[in-house]
């Protein structure tokens, strides 16, 4: 059994209201409301636009695939960590490393977009920073809490 430590709790709870909660509200949003400025906001940046329908499917897709794989792989590694479980970290580390490769993706699709309508401390934390950050610490703290 490995039992939770303060840094378990800090890296639950920070992927569950950012993960989960807030990017949960935000891809709901695009879910219901994909050509709503309010949807672009959130995504994009304010008063921007969808580039093209590629961008505006892309982002579709990825708000599909965030409710249909990686929120279940971050809520049920959240809920094994917490009861020390082994499976958890495996689980939580499966959804640090989606959290991690998404991002990366994102670096040199959208940066040159999001980047100079929101600046550079929106985009290295809302937009881009909080995911790839949570994502690397999990894996990361989970390979050692693994290795014993």
């Amino acid at each position: 059994m490995l039992e939770p430590t303060l840094l378990t709790w800090i890296l639950v709870a920070f992927g569950i209201v950012y993960n989960l909660l807030i990017l949960g509200y935000v891809q709901i949003q695009i879910l219901a409301k994909p050509d709503s400025q309010k949807t672009k906001d959130l995504l994009i940046g304010k008063g921007q636009d969808w580039r093209d329908k590629s961008h505006r499917r892309f982002s579709y897709g990825v708000a599909w695939s965030d409710f249909a794989v990686w929120f279940p792989l971050l809520l049920a590694g959240s809920i094994g960590v917490l009861l020390g479980k082994s499976w958890g970290y495996a689980l939580w580390a499966a959804s640090g490393a989606i959290s991690v490769y998404i991002n990366f993706i994102l670096w040199f699709s959208e940066r040159a977009y999001v980047y100079p309508s929101c600046g550079p401390l929106v985009y290295y934390t809302y937009y881009w920073g909080f995911f790839t950050y949570w994502g690397l610490a999990v894996v990361v703290y989970s390979v050692i809490r693994l290795a014993g």
